[in-house]
């Protein structure tokens, strides 16, 4: 399928995908219709999505069966009032409710929103006015049907309300009864009909210091990640590929739809309430799983399981991303399995744009080269092309054109959209360096950033050391104020259970080892032990947060 989007769609080495790789955009796309109901159309038994939960319910659904269930959803949406540009809510976690509705409002025209069950009553109440949302679809389940109740009378725009399971709470519509009941769907024609530059996808940034933005995706979005299924993911046509994200966060796009369908792969979805690393891996081993795509933190956990216990032998392909990988990680799960970690970068303002290709060896710790989807370079602060070894920002050149992929812009925000894409460039607000062979290697934020008497430190490479001693489990380097250096390294370190927090000798221990890892001055001058991390609903360590309690402590001596 995805071939024929493609000027050329079979590569014989890097070089050859870098100079010729080149998406063609037809006049008009929906994914919805030109790739799942052609599938339908073509091959309707094709599988298209395995699926299980922790209870031990099973589904499987071909193409034929979900252009059936999309067109059944679309009717029923239609029915409630919801029509082309209407912004919907998507609270589903991995119900596979999740792909009908989705299709089904890339079919109406309709704006998907896709969002985390972790979301608050105030989070609620700013998304529904933010956006405008008429619609919210939601899991039955009570605490979240409370914070939304608890959201209308402060939404306005909030017209209709529908749950998915049992019970159907009063003044909510039942999602399986509208669909059951829900007349034949025609497609909509005319004004009414989504055109390739609308709005299809608006999603909520993590916002770990100020309000979310809304990013902002049009109808061609899908075609963007052909690159991050087929030339990263490494999908196989029949083959099932297997994306760890909750459906209400943009990596779930990324893995569990779009250019996995394109490349011809089902994808594979365990509905589960609490991660447990060794179901994971019997999920894996017993349906058969041959491409896998987790954060680091998932693998972490998966390699202190016995291997030994799992036929992993339809496993192909590995990759990781939403942080950068450790090389301990890297290492561990290459012994355990023979599979080098294939790292990814990329952002929901954008598609995959930076990864270790299958013509590349990985670097453990490298995102890896640009994609030849975007013209991906490094600027100092100067706006100059940084020269290999030297820190820049991580940008994207738009100034010959716009990349498929790329976000239209914040919505509602002209002012957040030209602060980051303006002089043809668009700035990802990332720092990275790259090396004599091309390979870029992230440091941090912009604002995370260390600088220590004259140094700058990125947070990622002492933490990539620190993860190498036996006693750390997860940890967040910042920066704390100093009147002598101006910042000094501070470790915040959960510790595996075998390690007692409190222990001075502990601490410099791990100080130690860290001067043994990298670069001694890199060191860090401050440990604390903590039970767990300030993170966002997404699950990124919130270090603004980290870093204010560190000034606080200060202003209050």
């Amino acid at each position: 399928m995805f071939e024929k989007y493609l000027k050329k769609s079979v590569f014989e080495s890097l070089e050859d995908f870098k100079q010729n790789f080149e998406i063609v955009v037809p006049e008009q796309f929906n994914f919805a219709y030109d790739v799942v109901d052609e599938y339908a159309r073509t091959a309707p038994s094709k599988r298209a999505i395995s699926w299980v939960n922790d209870k031990g319910e099973k589904h499987e659904f071909s193409f034929g069966d979900l252009k059936k269930a999309s067109d059944e959803t679309a009717s029923f949406f239609q029915s409630l009032g919801i029509g082309r540009g209407d912004k919907v809510m998507m609270i589903l976690k991995r119900r596979y409710e999740f792909w009908f509705s989705i299709l089904a409002l890339h079919k109406i025209g309709a704006v998907g929103i896709p969002a985390t069950h972790l979301l608050t009553t105030k989070d609620l109440v700013y998304r529904n006015n933010a956006a405008g949302v008429k619609m919210i679809i939601t899991v039955s389940e009570p605490d979240i049907i409370n914070s939304i109740n608890d959201s209308i009378a402060n939404s306005p725009t909030v017209e209709k309300l529908v749950t998915v399971g049992d019970p159907t709470p009063e003044g909510w519509i039942s999602f399986r009864e509208g669909k059951k009941n829900a007349n034949l769907f025609v497609r909509p024609q005319g004004e009414s009909a989504p055109a390739k530059n609308d709005i299809s996808l608006l999603y909520f940034t993590s916002g770990t210091t100020a309000n979310p933005k809304m990013v902002v995706h049009d109808f061609t979005y899908p075609l963007g990640h052909i690159v991050t299924a087929k030339y990263w993911q490494n999908v196989e046509n029949n083959g099932l590929h297997f994306t760890v994200s909750d459906s209400g966060w943009a990596k779930s796009v990324w893995g569990k739809i779009y250019g996995q369908w394109l490349a011809g792969a089902a994808v594979f979805v365990y509905d589960y309430e609490k991660f447990v690393p060794d179901d994971m891996l019997s999920k894996i081993s017993t349906f058969g799983v041959t491409s896998f795509c987790a954060p680091p933190t998932i693998y972490r956990y998966l390699i202190r399981e016995d291997f030994s216990k799992y036929d992993l032998s339809k496993l192909k392909w590995a990759t990781v991303a939403g942080e950068p990988l450790n090389p301990i990680v890297y290492d561990t799960f290459y012994q355990l399995t023979g599979l080098k970690l294939h790292e990814g970068f990329g952002q929901t303002e954008t598609t995959l744009q930076i990864a270790t290709f299958p013509w590349m060896e990985p670097k453990p710790g490298s995102m890896g080269v640009p994609s030849p989807q975007f013209d991906v370079q490094l600027i100092d602060s100067e706006n100059k092309d940084c020269e290999d070894g030297e820190v820049g920002q991580i940008v994207i050149r738009t100034s010959k054109k716009i990349p498929v992929g790329l976000f239209s812009g914040y919505y509602k925000d002209d002012e957040k959209t030209a602060s980051c894409h303006f002089g043809g460039l668009y700035y990802t607000g990332d720092l990275a360096w790259r090396d004599e062979d091309g390979y870029y290697w992230f440091v941090g934020r912009v604002d995370d950033v260390i600088k220590s008497s004259g140094y700058r430190i990125g947070p990622f490479e002492v933490e990539s050391a620190l993860m190498t001693h036996p006693a750390v489990v997860e940890c967040a380097v910042t920066g704390a104020p100093d009147d002598i250096r101006g910042q000094v390294v501070k470790a915040t370190i959960i510790l595996a259970q075998a390690y007692r927090p409190g222990s001075e000798d502990l601490a410099k221990e791990i100080q130690e080892h860290v001067k043994t890892v990298t670069a001694p001055y890199k060191y860090p001058r401050i440990v604390e032990f903590v039970t767990e991390l300030p993170k966002t609903i997404s699950g990124k360590i919130r270090r603004v947060e980290i870093r204010e309690k560190s000034e606080l402590k200060r202003s209050l001596k």
